[in-house]
């Protein structure tokens, strides 16, 4: 643990960002963070996630609303007055200088003494395992190291909130995986408030206590990421929070009713017709002694660890991964027998 580290609630109330008379960035948004939470704001491009973290960050003034840490308003105070730091995506060193310099520099800024300086230094690149660097220009790094760099630079001034602005979207798929798994037990080894902004929906479900989608400046979800996979709340969340089908069915308060293939269910839904959110995992093949949906394989990809499916039924297309080695179990142009997981399947309104 950094010592001096004493990590804030952060709360939101009616926050609005307008640019124009028109465009509404954010628009009268709630949220409540707990101390000590990794919150992610996920979304498409223009949702508003990145104007929301800005505003908590005092990077932008909000036309309305407020921004409390502790209950202490802060949304019209700079930033520099706020206690919260910020790891950008463009990881943002000096080129000029080395780690030991640049991860110092906010700290040299505020005129700290030159022990102090050294040691709060250590500290942070003991913390993010950079230890024997300090000496290393940010060009003599990786991209890995250059973004442990970053967050030793946000950890040194012991913020009461640590924001992420996409800090992992310059890195490859393999280093951003293990990079995002050490920001995880960071966080959660220190207990640090953090607010975390992102469009991949993977490393949302990977990294946070809770996810927010945001679409159109509002907020569409908030939940864990178990909660918005399995049980989404409208069709755009379902769509954007992994792979999913969406198929006509009808729901009578106990059982769905999905082209005659019925099964037990409950959910707080309005009985009548329904769209039944079906995951790709939740398909799987029925054994001829049990009730089944008729289908035909449209297309058949074997992948190794798992094998893709495009199924027809009755003319809606399906779409499947079923895992499991071996070759694949059905081929092009087959008549097949499905069944569900009823784990993996949830029901929207119809559409």
């Amino acid at each position: 643990m950094i010592s001096g580290l004493e990590p804030a609630t952060v709360e939101l109330r009616g926050l609005v960002k307008r640019f124009g008379k028109d465009v509404f960035a954010v628009n009268d948004v709630d949220l409540h963070i707990a101390r000590g939470e990794l919150l992610t704001l996920l979304g498409p491009s223009g949702c508003g996630k990145t104007t929301a973290l800005r505003l908590i960050a005092g990077l932008e003034r909000p036309t309305a609303g407020q921004i409390l840490l502790d209950d202490e308003d802060v949304a019209r105070l700079p930033a520099y007055l706020r206690d919260v730091t910020m790891v950008f995506q463009s990881y943002a060193l000096f080129p000029h200088m080395n780690v030991f310099e640049n991860v110092a520099y906010g700290l040299r800024v505020a005129r700290r003494p030159k022990e102090e300086i050294g040691a709060r230094v250590e500290e942070a690149l003991a913390m993010v395992g950079l230890e024997g660097l300090a000496h290393r220009t940010p060009s003599q790094l990786s991209g890995g190291q250059q973004q442990r760099v970053a967050l030793a630079r946000a950890l040194v001034i012991r913020p009461r909130v640590l924001l992420f602005d996409e800090p992992l979207s310059n890195l490859d798929a393999k280093l951003r995986k293990r990079v995002r798994e050490d920001i995880r037990e960071l966080q959660q080894r220190l207990g640090i408030t953090s607010v975390y902004v992102t469009h991949d929906q993977e490393e949302a479900l990977a990294i946070s206590d809770r996810v927010v989608v945001m679409r159109e400046g509002v907020i569409e979800q908030i939940g864990s990421p178990h909660e918005l996979y399995t049980r989404p709340a409208s069709r755009f969340v379902a769509d954007f929070i992994g792979s999913a089908n969406f198929l006509p069915g009808r729901y009578d308060g106990q059982q769905i009713d999905l082209l005659g293939y019925r099964w037990a269910h409950e959910q707080d839904v309005a009985a009548g017709p329904v769209t039944v959110m079906v995951r790709p995992e939740a398909v799987e093949f029925a054994r001829d002694d049990e009730p089944a949906i008729d289908a035909k394989v449209v297309s058949a990809a074997y992948l190794g660890a798992a094998t893709e499916y495009l199924f027809d039924v009755a003319g809606t297309e399906l779409f499947a991964t079923m895992s499991g080695g071996g070759m694949s179990a059905a081929h092009k142009g087959d008549r097949v027998r499905l069944r569900l997981k009823p784990a993996a399947v949830s029901l929207l309104p119809a559409d």
